[in-house]
């Protein structure tokens, strides 16, 4: 009767620590949901810095314009509206 008694006490403590390891990883804060999160944290954090480092560009660009430098005024002028120099020939290329 005793050994029967210590096989219970066994498995019902291996079944609480099977049902406890499993809520830890399962639950809403578990380890899964946390490394899940971390891992979208961790890509926001990408985006993040290409969005700021695409801003810090735009300033410049920006800074560069308000301040009247003429290549800068050339440049936008040739790339957005097509314009080109008297004497210019403009070639158009096609990607296929």
């Amino acid at each position: 009767m005793k050994l029967e008694n210590k096989k219970i006490i066994f498995y019902v403590f291996i079944s609480i620590v099977v049902i406890g390891i499993l809520y830890i990883l399962f639950n809403e804060q578990g380890a899964f949901k946390y490394y899940s999160l971390k891992s979208e944290v961790d890509s926001m954090k990408v985006e993040f810095e290409k969005i700021k480092s695409e801003n810090d560009r735009l300033k410049s660009e920006i800074d560069s314009l308000q301040k009247k430098i003429p290549a800068k005024i050339e440049q936008v002028a040739r790339e957005k509206y097509n314009m080109k120099r008297e004497g210019e020939t403009v070639i158009e290329v096609e990607e296929k």
